[in-house]
């Protein structure tokens, strides 16, 4: 099958995913339904071993499309945009993701959902919504389970930008390399879980999640309330990303 906006090879048990809207990989609705195409279509394959996610252009993601999230489109947008980690999670085998420079809002969300993350050392990890008026469900479900409440908090609700280095330390990521050693170290990153058997990675990861006592579908379900419901009905959400639209700074009315 051909794709416009990302590429896709399998080999040896590795499924790959290349985010390929250059420059910066904005996640728009067209792309991530490509993305899910090839989710859905690799659920089942039982060969499979590993999904990889990584890009070519300037960076990583700069996240998902703003223009796409306004209004009426924000159903939509997050409808498309969370089947992505729901066919991740319902795939069941390991997931990754090679990154690099800027990895922010929807693609940082892409990439530490991902089980394991190396990084390039000059990648800069990140959810600024909370500053545009809204805010990162997905990270609002995950980072709490990968670095804990409090570095979670710090990181969703202030919206600041991290270092690959800060990343790796409170527990974001997997590894750091040389920028220009990413590719042959993420090579060397996923090529241990290739020579395992498929099923009982499965079965490990599995095992693992039920150990976490933490099912995906529940919280997420009530953490997309609260996003359309409650938030895309406020006054400040559409001021945050118009004005994101406009290059300005937003008026904030609080309510």
């Amino acid at each position: 099958m051909a794709y416009q906006l990302i590429s896709v090879d399998f080999k040896d048990g590795l499924g790959t995913i290349t985010l390929n809207r250059p420059p910066l990989n904005v996640l728009n609705i067209a792309m991530m339904e490509e993305m899910n195409g090839v989710l859905e279509e690799w659920q089942g394959k039982k060969d499979l071993k590993v999904v990889l996610f990584n890009a070519k252009g300037k960076c990583f993601s700069a996240g998902v499309d703003v223009g796409e999230h306004m209004g009426d489109m924000a159903p939509k947008m997050i409808g498309v945009f969370h089947r992505v980690f729901r066919l991740m999670d319902k795939l069941g085998i390991p997931t990754a993701a090679s990154v690099y420079s800027s990895c922010l809002g929807g693609g940082c969300e892409l990439a530490v959902f991902s089980d394991l993350v190396i990084a390039g050392e000059g990648a800069k990890f990140g959810q600024p919504e909370i500053q545009v008026g809204v805010f990162p469900p997905i990270a609002a479900q995950i980072m709490p389970r990968i670095i804990g409440r409090k570095a979670a908090m710090d990181l969703v609700l202030s919206g600041r930008i991290i270092s690959a280095t800060e990343a790796l330390q409170i527990g974001l990521i997997n590894k750091v390399v040389k920028d220009e050693e990413l590719e042959r170290e993420t090579e060397a990153f996923v090529r241990p879980y290739l020579k395992l058997s498929a099923e009982v990675l499965r079965q490990a990861k599995k095992a693992m999640m039920v150990g976490l006592l933490d099912d995906l579908e529940p919280s997420l379900q009530k953490i997309e309330a609260i996003y359309l419901q409650g938030l895309m009905k406020t006054h400040d959400a559409h001021e945050g990303l118009k004005a994101f639209l406009e290059k300005r700074k937003p008026l904030w009315k609080n309510e």
